[in-house]
């Protein structure tokens, strides 16, 4: 253990104290929101992404640590185990290393090596290998057998054991690694009788770029092409050098044998060594590419999940739509379906008077406070309509995303909470929620489904999996849950809890009536201490019996905010009210061996502004009132948009029409970007130029360059 530790500091560059801390944490069962925000006195005030890493790092060398042990038990099984080699493998921390090192012992399927040493055509390797002067081709007659019917066999044989043996050679791999680093080349070309379907590949028919230089979209495309059977790709260095290298390293006579040698060198590096390294590093490269693409897709769904919240309004929801027409839902402030009903003010029915009068019946009976749009078919049509209605009072417009919305209406979740009602009513709620808020709807679609990042569907799926539930639950518990109104799946999320906990939670609201303080948690089924203690301070209670309980203050402190207000003369809602009370505290005295300044200043925090949303306020977005598809748009036009999706290459637009334009990295500003995270933010409102369109293709360039 003591070995991972300094593994895991000088990985992460964190002091070995402070991951021994997070270990012990995260063993105890700990989750990384609860180390992150009430264990900084042991952490030193490590932030999620800090623990994070230390925890994959960890899972990384444990899972190291247990491969080691198996490839000594699988050479000591074939009694090949010497003390130095056991001391070499317990010694390495490189998983690279340790597979040169298991490399020739590995059980391996029947090779032509293995054959040639059943015809024991070893000893005429070894001669060869030694490149000692004499006629090769009497040495070959003396290994002339019934299998091995010539000399030119017996040369064969012995050239394909040399070949392996060059092949397991760690500094020969070792060589070949260094020309792939520095030279390797990707280059992809067009499977001839392909060219009709690979017709979203056509940059990469004829294509090649250094490895190294290759961006994390470009690579997934390539790699794309060839796992749908239109492109084939390869990985190599300059071939000829690297024979050469090979040669220079491993011939050292100038004779029959030497030339034996050289043979054996280029057939172990074309058959053996280059496809085994190439592999090696296709891997490492999609692997990098893949790490890239996730963190995108985390960075986007993060901003997604706190895109500000309208709040508990009571909302009219509606999915346009044309033939079928638009589906109209009224919540109320807890997000509750009233009412549901179609209405069809566009073609053909056209039946605006009719649509008109009951929207202006359904805001007046139910005291409507927003309109919520789904941004999908007749959008910008049904916005325009709904802008020109008078209602009695003034009703503010979002248009809201879709995305992923019709995943939701057919899923078990959607069935589960409207049994009575069909896909339509399900969509129309869900975007109606989603403008409450948007964190409580998503959590309850796969992330993949919401149509952010790059290539999602092509990285490994259990690393993006593992990724973005945890940027779920880091949103989830930064943003706290309101006990009383939280549906499981939201809750599933928060720390110590999951879903057998969940639902246990909601069975207990069911039965016994909304809770009055945290404390009552621990009535619930199967919530331990444990379970308390991780998800208490991320839970929300609003008008309860203790004002603390609708903070981000854990319990386990309550005791010191009531000391503190006893101490300034007062009580707890004086402490919050009294502005002038909290700065008289001299946090020092209230230093314990279990609660220092970092978690005391939290608590001022949080005193300072109880029950507040860490989300920014929502704001009313207006498209270009002329603008409804691409049609109507003109190179050199400002309009306003809405980023919708973020790349490695530049962010996807929103300006009002069904195609997204695309303003590329390079039209992002006057300097260099290297991220366009450096500039924009996912459902960030901002004005664009539009620079080039592409109608037969439908594509549209943009710029925020001399935009004002």
């Amino acid at each position: 253990m003591d070995a991972i530790i300094q593994h895991i500091s000088k990985a992460t560059d964190i002091s070995t104290r402070q991951v021994m801390s997070v270990i012990h944490l995260l063993e105890q069962g700990s989750s990384i929101p609860f180390i992150s925000r009430y264990r900084k006195e042991q952490t030193g005030g490590l932030n999620e992404v800090e623990i994070g890493n230390i925890k994959i790092n960890y899972d990384k060398f444990v899972k190291l640590s247990e491969r080691r042990n198996f490839i000594i038990e699988s050479i000591d099984s074939q009694d090949k185990l010497s003390e130095e080699l056991k001391t070499q493998i317990l010694d390495c921390w490189d998983p690279v290393v340790l597979e040169d090192l298991y490399l020739p012992y590995k059980p391996k399927r029947k090779t032509k090596a293995s054959i040639a040493r059943e015809n024991k055509l070893e000893p005429l390797a070894d001669r060869i290998m030694q490149q000692a002067d004499g006629n090769v081709e009497e040495w070959a007659k003396h290994f002339v057998t019934e299998n091995v019917k010539t000399t030119d066999e017996a040369l064969q044989g012995a050239r394909d054991i040399i070949a392996e043996i060059i092949s397991e050679n760690r500094d020969i791999r070792n060589t070949i690694r260094k020309a792939f680093d520095h030279s390797a080349v990707i280059s992809s070309k067009l499977v001839k009788t392909k060219e009709e379907e690979a017709q979203k590949y056509q940059d990469y028919f004829e294509f090649s770029e250094k490895l190294s230089k290759c961006p994390s979209h470009r690579l997934l495309a390539i790699r794309r092409g060839e796992n749908e059977g239109v492109l084939r790709v390869d990985i190599s260095p300059d071939n000829t050098r690297v024979i050469e290298s090979l040669n220079r390293m491993l011939v050292k006579r100038n004779n029959a044998a030497a030339e034996q040698v050289e043979l054996a060198i280029s057939d172990s590096y074309k058959r053996l060594l280059k496809p085994s390294i190439e592999n090696e590093y296709a891997n490492i490269s999609k692997e990098k590419a893949d790490l890239e693409a996730i963190e995108v897709f985390a960075q986007n769904l993060k901003q997604l999940l706190l895109s500000p919240p309208l709040g508990q309004k009571r909302v009219l929801a509606i999915d346009p739509g044309f033939r079928t027409g638009c589906k109209l839902v009224v919540l109320d402030a807890q997000g509750n379906l009233m009412h549901n009903e179609n209405i069809y003010p566009h073609k053909p029915q056209e039946d605006r008077r009719t649509a008109t009068r009951k929207l202006v019946s359904l805001v007046d009976m139910y005291d409507i406070e927003a309109i919520a749009i789904g941004n999908g078919t007749a959008s910008r049509e049904t916005e325009s309509f709904i802008k020109r209605i008078r209602f009695s009072k003034e009703i503010k417009v979002f248009v809201v995303s879709e995305d992923g919305a019709s995943i939701y209406s057919a899923s078990a979740i959607a069935r589960e909470e409207f049994p009575k009602y069909d896909v339509t009513v399900r969509g129309a709620v869900s975007i109606g929620r989603r403008l409450m808020d948007p964190l409580a709807e998503l959590v309850k679609i796969d992330p993949k489904s919401i149509g952010i990042g790059q290539y999602q569907h092509d990285v490994d799926q259990k690393l993006l999996k593992e990724s973005l539930d945890t940027v779920v639950e880091s949103c989830v518990n930064n943003v706290g849950v309101d006990l009383n109104t939280a549906s499981r799946h939201l809750l599933t999320y928060v720390s110590g809890l999951g879903t057998v906990l969940a639902q246990n939670i909601v069975d207990y609201r069911k039965e016994n009536g909304a809770f009055s303080n945290r404390a009552q948690l621990l009535k619930v089924p199967r919530l331990g201490n444990k379970a308390f203690e991780q998800c208490a301070g991320f839970l929300r209670i609003r008008n309860g019996e203790n004002l603390l309980d609708n903070t981000a203050v854990h319990p386990e402190s309550y005791h010191i905010v009531e000391k503190m207000a006893s101490d300034q003369g007062s009580d707890i809602l004086g402490l919050i009210e009294n502005q002038d009370l909290r700065t008289k505290i001299d946090l020092n005295k209230y230093v314990d061996g279990n609660i220092g300044i970092p978690t005391l200043t939290d608590i001022m925090k949080e005193l300072e502004k109880p029950g507040r949303d860490i989300r920014e306020t929502i704001k009313v977005f207006e498209f270009a009132e002329n603008v409804f598809d691409i049609d109507d748009l003109e190179v050199g036009m400002v309009l306003p948009g809405i980023v919708t999706n973020i790349t490695k290459f530049g962010a996807f637009v929103d300006i009002g029409i069904k195609q997204n334009g695309l303003i590329h990295v390079s039209n992002m500003a006057d300097r260099f970007i290297k991220d366009p995270a450096e500039v924009v933010n996912l459902h960030q409102h901002l004005k664009v130029k539009v620079i080039s369109i592409d109608f037969k293709r439908e594509r549209i360039q943009l710029s925020l360059k001399d935009v004002d």
